[in-house]
C-alpha cells in the first residue's frame, strides 16, 4: 500500500509538495530536500514528487498528471539523491520513499522529507561554501541574511545577535560616563562598586539581560558586546555601518518636493531615539478651530510617534547596513526600520496588533523600557494603534517588506489638508488661479464636506468667471446643503447669483434659498443671502426669506439693505403684475387681468412702505441718496399703475 495519497496532495498541499515532471538537475532535487529538513516556516517538512505534475482541466480546476519514470530512471534519480542527501548534505537527510505505480512500465517516485530540529546545508557544484535552503511559499529559496540568522536562531545554532561579544571592539570603546548616567536612569546603580565593574564577563544588570561583556575563547580578552556598544559605546558607526538616523522633512506629500530639513543624528542609540522623538515631537501640535465641534486638534498622537520611535531602534536588525529613517511629510510619518517582521510573528496578528510579544533585540527592549522609554512588553504596536484611533487620526500602516519594515502615521484628516489649502491660497493670491482649482478639484474629491475648500473653490471660480461649476460640484456629489455651515452656504449662494441667465439653476437656488430661511443666520449673512437672491430675481423667495427672519428676530425690521432689496423685489413683482395687465391679446379673462393690477398697486404700497421706513432707519448720506432713487422710481410705477390701459 503506498504511503502517499497523490491526489489528496494536489488538492491540499501546496506550500508542502515539488512537484517534477522532468529531473534534468538532480541539484534543484537536493535543495528542495534541505529546505523542507530545515522547516523555516514550520510546515513538518514536505513532498518531492518525481514523475508527475500539477495542471488545470477545460474548466480550470486543478489535475493531476501521472508520467511516471522507466525502471532504470527511478532507480538512478534514487540513488544519486539519497547518495548526495548523505554525503554533500550536512548534517545528512535520510528521507522516506515511496514508489506509486502509473502501469506496468512506469512507477512514481516520492521523497519524504520531515522537518528536522537541525540546520541543515548543501555545498552543490562550483559553491565555495555550503548554503542553507529554506521554503518560503511554493518555492524553494536560498536562506540570507535575515532569514538565514533566524533559521539558525531557530535551530539553536546561533546565539542572538545582540548578545554576540563583538571581537573588533574594546572595552575602552565603552562611554563609562554614558553608561554610570544610563544606570542611574534605570535606578540600578550602587555607588559603592566601581565603574569597571559592570564590564565584565560575571555581573549582570538583571536577570533579563547578560552580561555586558565576554571573553573571546583562545585569547581569552574581554570584549563588550554587541547590545553594550549600541548603548553604550562613544561611536556606534565603527562597528555598525547602519547605526545612524536620518531624519528628513519634506514640503509635500512625496520626495519630489524639495528638502526643507535634513539630519543625520549619530551617537548611542538612546541619544537617537531621543532626537528623534524631541523632533517629531514638533509634528503632534494642536490646530485650534473655533468652528468646528472639537475644536483643538492633534496632528499626531506624541504617545504613537514615541512608541513607533522606540519600536524601530529596539527591534531593528542591526546587522543590516541601512540606517533608521524617519521622513515627515505633509500629511504623515514615515519610520522605516531595517529588517523584516521576524517569522515567529503572526503577520495578520501583528497587523492587528494583537501578536504575541517577541523580541529580536531582548536586551535592547530591556533597555529603553528600564530608561521609560518604551511599553512594557508587547505594548508598543497596540499603543500606536489605540492611541491613533482615540485622537481620530487613520489607522497606522505597516508596510511589510522581505528586508524592512515601515510604520506609517497619517495624519489627522484636518491637518492633512490644512497645509495643502494654505498653499492654495497663496496661489490664488499670485494670480495661480487655474491651478489652484485643479487642486480644490482633488481635495473635494476625497472630502467633498470640507468647507474650507469650498470657499476657496467658490473664490477661484468666482475670478476664472466659471460660477455654473459650483452647480457641477453641487451635483456631482450629491451634495445635502444641510450639512454645510451657514458661512460656506453663502459663499455658495453668492457664487451662484454670479450665473448669467441662471433659469436652468433656478431648483437649485431655490432648494438653497429655501433652506437657508430655515436656520439660524448671523445678520450679516442674512444680508448677503437677500442680496444674492436679489441678483438673481429670486424675489418671491427673497420676500419670503426676508419675512421669516423679521418674524425671527424684531431687530432686523430696522435693516436697511434688506427693507429696500424686500421692496425692489416687490416693485419687480410689480412690474410682471402691470405687464400681465396691459397684455390683453394673451390674457383674455378681464377677471385675471383686473387681479394683475390690484396686486400690482398691493406690491407698490408694500413697497413705498419698505422704502419709507428704510430712510427712516437711514443714517448714511449715501443709503438715503439710494433710498430717495427708489422712492422716485416706485412714484413713476404708482402712476403707471392707475391706467390700467383699454379695457374690453
Amino acid at each position: 500500500m503506498a504511503l502517499v495519497d497523490l491526489n489528496e496532495l494536489s488538492r491540499r498541499e501546496s506550500e508542502r509538495v515539488e512537484w517534477k515532471e522532468n529531473i534534468a538537475d538532480i541539484e534543484d532535487i537536493i535543495k528542495t530536500a534541505v529546505a523542507f529538513a530545515n522547516d523555516y516556516s514550520n510546515l513538518g517538512g514536505g513532498y518531492i514528487i518525481c514523475g508527475a505534475r500539477e495542471i488545470k482541466d477545460e474548466y480550470g480546476f486543478q489535475k493531476l498528471e501521472k508520467m511516471g519514470l522507466t525502471s532504470t530512471r527511478l532507480k538512478e534519480i534514487e540513488g544519486k539523491v539519497l547518495c548526495d542527501l548523505r554525503e554533500k548534505v550536512s548534517p545528512a537527510i535520510i528521507p522516506v520513499t515511496d514508489e506509486i505505480p502509473v502501469d506496468n512500465q512506469k512507477r512514481i517516485l516520492v521523497f519524504i522529507i520531515p522537518g528536522s530540529k537541525e540546520a541543515h546545508s548543501y555545498r552543490s557544484r562550483g559553491k565555495g561554501s555550503s548554503t542553507y535552503y529554506v521554503r518560503i511559499g511554493r518555492e524553494t529559496r536560498e536562506a540570507r541574511n535575515s532569514i538565514l540568522r533566524e533559521l539558525l536562531l531557530l535551530k539553536n545554532k546561533r546565539e542572538p545577535w545582540d548578545k554576540c561579544i563583538n571581537i573588533q571592539a574594546e572595552i575602552e570603546d565603552i562611554d563609562l560616563i554614558v553608561l554610570r548616567e544610563y544606570l542611574k536612569e534605570m535606578k540600578v546603580w550602587d555607588p559603592n562598586r566601581a565603574i569597571e565593574t559592570y564590564l565584565s564577563e560575571t555581573n549582570r544588570i538583571s536577570s533579563f539581560v547578560p552580561a555586558l561583556a565576554g571573553k573571546v575563547q583562545l585569547t581569552n580578552t574581554l570584549k563588550p558586546k554587541n547590545f553594550t556598544l549600541l548603548l553604550f559605546s562613544k561611536d556606534p558607526l565603527k562597528f555598525f555601518s547602519g547605526a545612524f538616523t536620518v531624519f528628513s522633512i519634506y514640503r509635500g506629500k512625496d520626495r519630489s518636493e524639495s528638502t526643507a530639513e535634513r539630519h543625520e543624528i549619530t551617537g548611542n542609540i538612546v541619544e537617537q531615539a531621543r532626537k528623534c522623538i524631541e523632533l517629531l515631537n514638533a509634528e503632534s501640535y494642536t490646530f485650534f478651530d473655533k468652528t468646528d465641534s472639537v475644536p483643538n486638534q492633534l496632528k499626531y498622537p506624541s504617545r504613537a510617534l514615541q512608541e513607533a520611535v522606540i519600536n524601530c531602534f529596539a527591534h531593528r536588525d542591526y546587522e543590516i547596513g541601512q540606517p533608521v529613517r524617519i521622513t515627515i511629510f505633509i500629511d504623515r510619518v514615515e519610520i522605516y526600520s531595517p529588517g523584516s517582521l521576524p517569522r515567529a510573528i503572526d503577520r495578520e496578528k501583528f497587523l492587528a496588533g494583537k501578536a504575541t510579544p517577541y523580541w529580536r533585540n531582548q536586551t535592547l527592549a530591556y533597555f529603553f523600557n528600564k530608561l521609560q522609554l518604551a511599553q512594557s512588553e508587547g505594548q508598543g504596536i497596540p499603543t500606536i494603534i489605540r492611541t491613533m484611533r482615540e485622537e481620530g487620526c487613520p489607522a497606522p500602516i505597516f508596510q511589510i517588506e522581505s528586508e524592512s519594515l515601515t510604520c506609517i502615521l497619517p495624519a489627522h484628516p484636518r491637518h492633512a489638508v490644512l497645509k495643502e489649502l494654505s498653499t492654495i491660497e497663496n496661489e490664488i493670491i499670485f494670480g495661480k488661479h487655474k491651478e489652484a482649482g485643479q487642486k480644490l478639484t482633488g481635495i473635494l474629491q476625497n472630502d467633498p464636506y470640507n468647507y474650507r475648500a469650498v470657499d476657496l473653490y467658490c473664490e477661484v471660480n468666482r475670478l476664472l468667471n466659471t460660477p455654473e461649476n459650483i452647480v457641477t460640484y453641487l451635483d456631482i456629489y450629491n451634495i445635502k446643503i444641510e450639512n454645510i455651515p451657514a458661512n460656506t452656504l453663502i459663499t455658495i449662494a453668492e457664487t451662484l447669483s454670479l450665473i448669467k441667465g441662471s433659469t436652468g439653476y433656478d431648483s437649485i437656488l431655490s432648494g438653497l434659498f429655501k433652506y437657508a430661511g430655515t436656520i439660524a443666520l448671523e445678520e450679516k449673512h442674512i444680508e448677503k443671502m437677500v442680496i444674492s437672491m436679489k441678483k438673481v430675481n429670486q424675489n418671491e423667495e427673497l420676500i419670503a426669506f426676508v419675512d421669516k427672519k423679521m418674524q425671527m428676530n424684531k431687530s432686523l425690521t430696522n435693516n436697511i439693505i434688506l427693507l429696500e432689496n424686500r421692496a425692489r423685489a416687490k416693485i419687480d413683482l410689480a412690474k410682471k403684475c402691470i405687464d400681465t395687465g396691459r397684455n390683453w391679446k394673451e390674457y383674455r379673462n378681464p377677471k385675471i387681468r383686473a387681479k394683475a393690477w390690484e396686486n400690482a398697486r398691493k406690491y407698490l404700497d408694500e413697497a413705498e412702505r419698505d422704502l419709507q421706513h428704510a430712510m427712516e432707519c437711514a443714517a448714511s448720506s449715501v443709503d438715503i441718496e439710494y433710498i430717495k432713487k427708489d422712492l422716485s422710481f416706485l412714484a413713476k410705477m404708482k402712476n403707471s399703475a392707475k391706467k390700467p390701459g383699454k379695457k374690453i
